[in-house]
């Protein structure tokens, strides 16, 4: 495709944002789409592939440079993901004093260090080969891959085969996935947000990973369940689901903004069974103390399961930051498990894959509460599973 100099200078812009701002990359691309609402199909494409390929690659593309990232040098980091790419670069202005030679010749140099060469932070590398030493190559190199694309069919409202078929008359194809009761993949990415069928609440886009979740909670019709950390609401609105709309389900979470957003989501979806409550000080969760048949705690966490689909993630993260949130799982762990009945079901999750986030966190508050026993537990890897790398333990309070 020809490559227009409007484009460079939108991804430039985009790439400044996600790069040296506190900006998610999946928020900076949304508002750089909607500011170029001019842009054909083929241009959000190649903008959105280049965007999360450059910030995926970034110190990949650092070492073929010679020289770290600033916001000075971004166009020299465009070009040179372009040249890697498509070896050859735009008749565009900013790239008129760029070395092609200089950096042609770098790319068949051996990369030697293994964090650069899956472009991920040493810390972060060392971190993950400590906990999987036989794998922690693969893992990296599985994160590194584009993600599928997987929609949860809303089974308030209707099936796989009729989703399937609605999308195909939108010329979106997809196809049923084996052992996923719920679950449809897309056979070429899409935007499937403006499809008729997505206004009708006929499905939510969810990795098969985290569709797991809510099935692994065992909820039935009647139930009275508590989402503790409902966030906006991809995983209460599973549940919804699966009891049919009947029982109780209290969505939890410290921003009231999520669960706006949650209503505005269950409403779509037809998710009448669902009440939303701010958590504003440590009384909302002790006013619920052994009175929910099943809990989901969908902790706070790294997010290094989803990389693939947050690879601006791995630049914001640091040891600090680990470590803090390890704190905070264990409080949530200690504090909203006293909100399950005796006989009662509690699953607690991460998208992370570090065992000290996951197993680790789990046996510590199982050594401090030997009213609780582990049922079972899911190690999802995603060089295992080509998903999302997630974790998912079942507990069960006892008497």
């Amino acid at each position: 495709m020809k490559i227009y100099p409007i484009l460079l200078l939108g991804l430039h812009q985009a790439l400044q944002e996600a790069l040296f701002t506190d900006a998610y990359a999946d928020k900076v691309l949304e508002k750089t789409f909607k500011a170029n609402k001019k842009w054909g199909s083929k241009d959000r494409a190649f903008i959105a592939e280049s965007f999360y390929d450059i910030i995926r690659w970034k110190t990949k593309l650092e070492f073929y440079m010679n020289e770290e990232i600033n916001p000075q040098n971004v166009y020299k980091l465009m070009a040179t993901y372009l040249l890697l790419t498509y070896n050859s670069l735009p008749p565009f202005g900013e790239f008129k004093n760029i070395d092609t030679e200089f950096l042609k010749n770098r790319f068949s140099l051996p990369i030697e260090n293994p964090a650069i060469k899956h472009a991920v932070p040493q810390w972060l590398y060392t971190k993950v080969a400590e906990a999987y030493p036989n794998q922690v190559d693969e893992i990296f190199e599985a994160l590194n891959e584009q993600a599928e694309v997987y929609l949860r069919i809303n089974t308030l409202k209707t099936s796989k085969e009729n989703t399937i078929n609605a999308l195909l008359k939108e010329d979106i194809e997809a196809k049923s996935v084996a052992n996923y009761p719920n679950a449809i993949m897309l056979t070429h990415r899409k935007n499937v947000f403006r499809t008729q069928a997505f206004q009708n609440g006929w499905f939510e886009v969810q990795d098969l990973s985290s569709q797991l979740v809510a099935s692994a909670l065992a909820v039935k019709e009647g139930m009275r369940v508590i989402d503790t950390c409902a966030g906006a609401g991809g995983k209460t609105l599973h549940l919804a689901s699966l009891m049919k709309n009947k029982g109780q389900i209290i969505a939890l979470d410290i921003h009231e903004w999520k669960l706006k957003e949650l209503k505005r989501r269950a409403k779509r979806a037809g998710a009448h069974n669902i009440e939303t409550r701010v958590i504003e000080s440590s009384k909302t969760i002790k006013r619920l103390y052994n009175g929910a048949d099943a809990i989901l705690i969908d902790a706070p966490c790294s997010g290094l399961g989803v990389l693939k689909r947050n690879p601006d993630a791995k630049w914001k993260l640091n040891t600090d930051f680990i470590e803090r949130v390890k704190k905070e799982q264990a409080e949530i762990l200690n504090k909203y498990s006293k909100i399950v009945k005796e006989n009662g079901t509690l699953v607690y999750a991460t998208c992370s894959i570090l065992p000290e986030e996951n197993e680790l966190q789990v046996q510590d508050f199982l050594a401090k509460n030997n009213n609780f026993k582990l049922e079972n537990e899911q190690i999802i890897l995603p060089n295992k599973t080509g998903n999302d790398g997630f974790y998912i333990a079942k507990l069960n309070r006892i008497s």
